[in-house]
């Protein structure tokens, strides 16, 4: 009888260990910090945030030595204006993405640290999960026109 339960328990064994080695993996592409005035107390950031990895994952926050603080925002139309909000955590199922951009989701990079002139770069750190996983990514400041050219802003 033993024998006949042996491959169920190795078929169990491995869905298992599979489990335990599923994870999300973080890409970041196109990342890039709106140009501002040099006095400006805060900037937005873009990017492509893509999971490549076998399991979802959250993105949690993000920080940076070049800003204060940084916030996950969305702005929704509210009786016809724009109000931002403030964001938890984006999810990203296996092969999904979520695109920070002008006028949707975007990060609110505030209280600079450091000047950020065009074509500067400042490197962002996403927090993934409960904080024990991270991503890195350079943002560049560019101009909107440069960046999108959609965006009139």
């Amino acid at each position: 009888m033993l024998r006949h339960l042996l491959p169920l328990l190795v078929l169990a064994v491995s869905v298992l260990s599979g489990a335990a080695h599923a994870e999300g993996r973080l890409v970041i592409e196109n990342a890039w910090i709106r140009a501002a005035p040099p006095a400006a107390p805060m900037r937005a950031g873009y990017a492509t945030l893509r999971n490549v990895g076998d399991a979802p994952l959250l993105v949690r926050g993000a920080r940076s030595d070049a800003f204060g603080d940084i916030t996950l925002h969305a702005t929704q139309m509210d009786d016809g204006i724009a109000r931002m909000r403030e964001l938890e955590e984006i999810k990203l199922a296996p092969g999904e993405q979520a695109v920070l951009e002008p006028g949707g989701k975007h990060l609110m990079l505030m209280r600079p640290l450091r000047e950020l002139n065009l074509a500067e770069t400042a490197t962002i750190v996403f927090e993934i999960g409960g904080g024990t996983s991270t991503a890195t990514a350079d943002f560049i400041v560019r101009e909107a026109a440069e960046a999108d050219p959609t965006d009139h802003h």
